[in-house]
């Protein structure tokens, strides 16, 4: 392991994360990192307890002579995005950590910056003795990535203070009171297969090089999605053709709910007569698309290669149906806020495409503040699923975080940050799903605040973190845990 980065300040903190590179964390097969959670509390001779999905509270006891302050909750998420541009297995190798001038990023992959710095901070405070602090619950929550299912299934009882610090955001400078909740929509095309036509000429097609990034926090950089990029291109290029001799014999893209596609692929048999005009079609259509989306999307690129005909291809209903589908289904902003200046309200992601059980399915994820927004959504999603003969369910719901800028531990956090840094803190919401909205939902009542470090592209390849910032973030958790002590 690279020894650079336990030798950044603050060393407690760096050291926890220098050793978080090496375990494997992804969502739903968080067991390795409980386990180092387990041990460093076993090590600190903490005590600990755990809900039946896996939840689990290490209680620290407060500095003596702070006994009788009220319980403080830190909160952080044990998993992350895996993505990656280059050869790397995740499950038996390291992130590899590389110094970026003022950043830390990874060679080729993600770096597990979120919420891993939040995992850190909460290690470190596990560690020290030199930090003031009232007694403590520190909160380690599961399945955050794939849909915020750990703080779903949080129990009711796991907790018992009322007063909680999710260090799960990544933008300095910042203290975030509400975000938005989410719902996401599964369509299902049914496929019907035959034998490819004879004599007839397939593509393969593929869109890469786009950026992608999180679904909530980057969707107002209208970078592109390559679903809908390659869908597009496709289309236009099947339309020069007549959509009936085009038939689509696989698509696939995006990895994740919660990430924009970065890429996404597809075979297409066309009669080989108009194979040249279908191809000539589809690369306009794909340089024009390079041109719109070049400043947010440099080293996007669409490739294009004869390939050998597939065993089978799906029927002249289902193939033009699925992709007039995929054109139509919304992706990107939809909203402002009227409250908030420059915050997303409401936003559709088009996150996967893939074939499964006989079907195409497709995965959508909505989010926004307002409920009704979402609902609204949802039904629209629905509607166009209908027009194409697919099925439709929502599922993973998860509640909003409402603001409450009346908050004592707001008023607290605002001290504490003029004080220790200087400025003034800026008051926001932010268009993703936060735990804090179910872990409010559960907890009537809890205080939440939420910060963190400067993070930068998160679930992307390009993901860093600001060093500076950390060290920042560090001070400011433990002088708040002072003064609410």
């Amino acid at each position: 392991m690279t020894t650079f980065v336990s030798d950044l300040e603050p060393k407690a903190l760096w050291r926890r994360f220098d050793e978080i590179l090496a375990v494997y964390r992804p969502s739903k097969g968080e067991e390795a990192m409980r386990d180092h959670v387990l041990a460093v509390a076993a090590a600190a001779g903490l005590e600990h307890r755990r809900d039946e999905a896996g939840n689990l509270v290490v209680a620290k006891p407060a500095t003596p002579g702070r006994e009788g302050a009220p319980v403080t909750v830190l909160q952080a998420h044990l998993d992350m995005v895996y993505e990656k541009d280059v050869e790397h297995d995740f499950a038996t190798q390291p992130i590899v950590p590389v110094r970026d001038g003022e950043y830390l990023k990874a060679r080729g992959t993600t770096l597990g910056s979120d919420n891993g710095i939040g995992v850190a901070a909460m290690l470190a405070l596990i560690d020290s003795r030199e930090v003031v602090h009232g007694p403590l619950e520190l909160l380690f929550t599961l399945d955050e990535e794939s849909g915020l299912t750990g703080a779903g299934r949080l129990s009711p009882d796991l907790l018992t203070g009322r007063r909680l610090l999710n260090l799960d955001t990544e933008e300095e400078g910042a203290l975030y009171v509400g975000c938005a909740g989410g719902l996401g929509s599964r369509l299902t095309v049914p496929l019907v297969r035959h034998a490819p036509p004879a004599g007839a000429a397939a593509l393969a097609l593929a869109a890469r090089g786009f950026k992608g990034g999180h679904s909530g926090v980057d969707i107002h950089l209208q970078r592109g999605n390559a679903i809908k990029l390659l869908a597009r291109a496709l289309h236009a290029a099947a339309s020069a053709v007549e959509d009936a001799s085009v038939r689509l014999a696989s698509v696939r893209g995006g990895s994740a709910h919660n990430a924009i596609p970065r890429e996404a692929s597809a075979t297409v048999v066309v009669p080989a007569e108009r194979a040249g005009e279908f191809r000539a079609a589809f690369e306009r259509e794909a340089q024009a698309i390079l041109d719109e989306y070049r400043p947010a999307d440099p080293d996007a690129r669409f490739e294009v290669a004869a390939t050998d005909p597939p065993a089978e291809v799906w029927d002249l209903a289902t193939s033009p149906a699925a992709l007039r589908l995929l054109v139509a289904l919304p992706h990107g902003v939809a909203s402002w806020s009227y409250d908030i200046p420059d915050l997303v309200e409401t936003s559709t992601t088009l996150a996967t495409v893939a074939e499964r059980d006989g079907a195409l399915e497709i995965l959508l994820s909505s989010r926004s503040s307002v409920a009704s927004a979402i609902r609204a959504r949802a039904r629209r999603i629905r509607a166009l699923a209908g027009l194409a003969g697919a099925a439709a369910a929502e599922e993973g719901g998860y509640p909003g975080w409402k603001p409450n800028l009346e908050s004592e531990l707001l008023a607290a956090l605002k001290r504490v940050h003029r004080r220790e840094l200087g400025a003034e803190p800026a008051i926001k919401a932010i268009h993703a799903g936060l735990e804090c909205g179910i872990i409010g939902e559960k907890y009537p009542g809890m205080d939440m605040i939420s910060f963190g470090p400067q993070i930068e592209f998160p679930h992307s390849p390009g993901e860093r973190v600001r060093i500076a910032s950390v060290g920042r973030f560090w001070k400011l958790l433990t002088a708040v845990l002072a003064e609410l002590a």
